[in-house]
């Protein structure tokens, strides 16, 4: 592994760990050129080449990074950690390698997104949806966020939706 500081390709693992359910390694580096410290994480290869089947029949490869960016987006200023965003795009990855092998819809990533990040922040999942879900217009946006309230347990505000 090459050191991110001296760029010297001798280094020396002082320790290891599992994290993310047995899903990933964290090795604690020191370099031996500059003796400093450094994190690295190990996951399973990609061997097997899974594509995403887009809304016009386009294939692209999956990228993780793609669903975290995108709940970053929708998380911007919001009191969600990055620990959190993590935790929601390790279930939708297990939620797609648990069903599908070559290939996996954008839409059964989408809606595993939404069905998620529904339960960590109701703003951050209107956000999301209504880029995702694509609201023609202010009428399908409030339906949505009109089924949002219905089903949450918190107090939606009086004057929300008061027509007087």
């Amino acid at each position: 592994m090459r050191c991110p500081f001296c760029k010297e390709d001798s280094d020396r693992v002082v320790d290891s760990r599992s994290s993310d359910s047995g899903r990933t390694i964290r090795r604690r580096r020191q370099c031996l050129a500059c003796k400093r410290r450094f994190t690295t994480y190990e996951r399973v290869g990609e061997s097997f080449k899974l594509s995403v089947v887009k809304k016009d029949d386009s294939r692209v490869p999956y990228d993780r990074e793609k669903i975290v960016v995108g709940l970053q987006k929708a998380c911007y200023k919001r009191p969600i950690s990055a620990e959190q965003i993590q935790q929601i795009t390790d279930k939708v990855e297990e939620d797609i390698f648990r069903k599908f092998d070559k290939e996996v819809p954008s839409t059964f990533i989408g809606e595993s997104i939404i069905k998620y990040l529904r339960d960590v922040d109701k703003v951050a999942y209107i956000r999301f949806a209504s880029v995702y879900r694509d609201f023609k217009d202010a009428d399908e946006l409030f339906d949505e966020l009109s089924e949002t309230i219905k089903t949450t347990k918190d107090i939606a505000h009086p004057r929300l939706f008061d027509t007087d």
